[in-house]
């Protein structure tokens, strides 16, 4: 059958729908939107949570949201840069930093709800999946419980995303999932490695690579490297270092923010835009343009006429 290139018509035109905006942008997914942010008709507009993961090229950040009909609302948020302050300072993107991220905001939104006390999580985490559970007791409250919203990202086992979603689960958030896109899973037996989830969760595998590369190549590990060793930071000192910042975020999770020189960015920004004149600035300035104007058409004429 020969090809018959498809006419659109006037009718095809005026029945066209343009796609939302931020489909149109390619940012997002509005088939899995619909199924995270609608709720039950029966649980009388009780917010939906999510825990939003995103990773860029420099940092992991973790939210939790829910949608409104104004949109979404923040209530907390988490990012890989403020892990610094609890001692993880290099690889502020690799699996253990999004674990150490995921961590953070689960405590974080815990303390905020007041339920940090009832649901510690689990303090000693292993490679075993393990579910916060609610507490015995007619009056005890619920776990908070919230959706992974990976966005657009590829959902591959071993991703980095689900990395924040066990360290919010450890966290004592109540977050439904399964071992099947941990670290160490095995599709074919169908069963998960719990030594090699562990040691992602302690930045195993880091200390590992660095260790494998220093023998290797040791020119391309110092490169690479490099702001570990300034700090003293070898491959025998992962585990500790990671497992101390995990007491650390537990011990005091809330946000601090940064000392901003607003001074300094006011000064730099003046530099470059130019101060709002006044209504008499202005009709000077225009003043003087048309006398300058003036006087330069008096100096032509004189010239012509010579």
């Amino acid at each position: 059958m020969p090809f018959v290139k498809t006419v659109k018509s006037s009718a095809y035109f005026s029945r066209y729908q343009v796609k939302p905006r931020r489909r149109r942008e390619g940012k997002t997914d509005y088939y899995a939107r619909k199924r995270l942010v609608a709720q039950a008709k029966n649980k009388y507009a009780s917010p939906k949570y999510r825990l939003v993961v995103r990773i860029t090229n420099k940092q992991v950040i973790c939210q939790i949201v829910y949608a409104k009909i104004q949109g979404d609302v923040v209530l907390t948020h988490a990012s890989s840069r403020e892990l610094p302050r609890y001692g993880i300072k290099h690889g502020l993107t690799n699996w253990t930093a999004a674990y150490a991220t995921g961590l953070l905001v689960a405590r974080r939104a815990l303390t905020k709800l007041g339920l940090a006390d009832k649901y510690e999580g689990f303090t000693e985490p292993t490679g075993e999946v393990q579910l916060v559970e609610a507490l015995d007791g007619d009056d005890e409250p619920r776990p908070f419980k919230a959706y992974l919203d990976v966005g657009l990202r590829r959902t591959s086992t071993g991703n980095r995303v689900f990395g924040a979603m066990k360290g919010a689960s450890d966290g004592g958030i109540f977050i439904p999932h399964n071992e099947k896109r941990f670290p160490g899973y095995d599709p074919e037996g169908k069963e998960l490695d719990a030594e090699v989830l562990q040691k992602y969760i302690i930045g195993g595998h880091v200390a590992e690579y660095m260790e494998s590369l220093e023998e290797e190549d040791d020119e391309r590990f110092k490169k690479q490297f490099s702001t570990y060793l300034a700090d003293g930071v070898g491959s025998e000192d992962i585990e500790e270092l990671y497992t101390s910042a995990y007491e650390a975020i537990r011990a005091d999770p809330s946000f601090t923010p940064t000392e901003k020189d607003v001074a300094k960015w006011k000064q730099a920004s003046g530099e470059y835009r130019s101060a709002k004149l006044t209504r008499e600035q202005r009709r000077s300035r225009v003043q003087e343009k048309i006398e300058l104007y003036k006087a330069g058409k008096v100096a032509t004429e004189d010239s012509d006429d010579e």
